[in-house]
């Protein structure tokens, strides 16, 4: 029989390039699995840029008429204080007023000096913290002027908001990348190994908190990476 050695030589090749291409293909999905999971940390103190600060007026009476009187002036007198004070008509907004029947209660005593307790709100919104706390300190000359004023929220009269998240993010995404970075060449130079290029990364959640109880106008602002690299000889 006669052999076609030409066949049997471009099946020979054929083989051969085969394997090579299979060999390399398996080294380099060897190196693809080499990488370090790394986590970068980037953290900011700001100050916050909005402040709310939401009353609650309180007044008492026992003729309906004479407390719908008293809401409005006292209302009034309270707008007034705070435009005084340098706020712009924006910023100040009335809401509804919960008037309780005390003496309609079952469970309260209908011997009680006042038949109606009312409760009016009213909401300063700011982003000048300076001079609304300002006006927190000096509040209680309205005391004066027959005014009852208390925070709606006892445990935080005042709440801070930071709002200018879009303006930092850019430079703490990059910031958390770079530290990620740090590490890993860290472990990679444990290791006798390089950092190569980036093989995944998953962005963290911002998160914004209070610096601490006392200073709830400084913001905490953090972000955690979570970045593979790929690791070379």
């Amino acid at each position: 029989m006669k052999i076609n050695w030409l066949k049997v030589v471009l099946v020979s090749v054929s083989i051969a390039v085969a394997g090579y291409f299979i060999g390399n293909m398996h080294k380099t999905a060897k190196q693809y699995d080499r990488f370090v999971q790394v986590k970068g940390l980037s953290e900011r103190e700001v100050d916050a840029d909005l402040a709310v600060w939401p009353i609650n007026i309180t007044l008492t009476a026992n003729n309906l008429m004479t407390l719908k009187k008293d809401i409005e002036n006292q209302n009034e007198a309270l707008y007034n204080y705070f435009v005084e004070q340098g706020f712009k008509k924006e910023e100040l907004t009335q809401g509804s007023t919960n008037i309780n029947d005390t003496w309609s209660d079952l469970y309260n005593n209908k011997n009680a000096q006042f038949r109606y307790l009312a409760k009016s709100e009213f909401t300063v919104r700011t982003k000048n913290i300076g001079q609304l706390q300002k006006a927190l300190s000096e509040s209680t000359d309205l005391m004066t002027k027959g005014i009852l004023i208390s925070s709606k929220n006892t445990w935080r009269p005042i709440e801070y908001i930071f709002d200018g998240l879009n303006d930092i993010k850019p430079s703490m995404i990059e910031e958390s990348t770079k530290n990620a970075r740090e590490v890993a060449d860290k472990f990679a130079l444990d290791s006798d190994s390089k950092v190569g290029k980036i093989r995944m990364a998953k962005q963290g959640l911002f998160t914004i908190s209070d610096r601490d109880l006392n200073t709830p106008q400084i913001k905490v602002v953090r972000v955690v990476s979570t970045i593979d690299f790929q690791l070379e000889d």
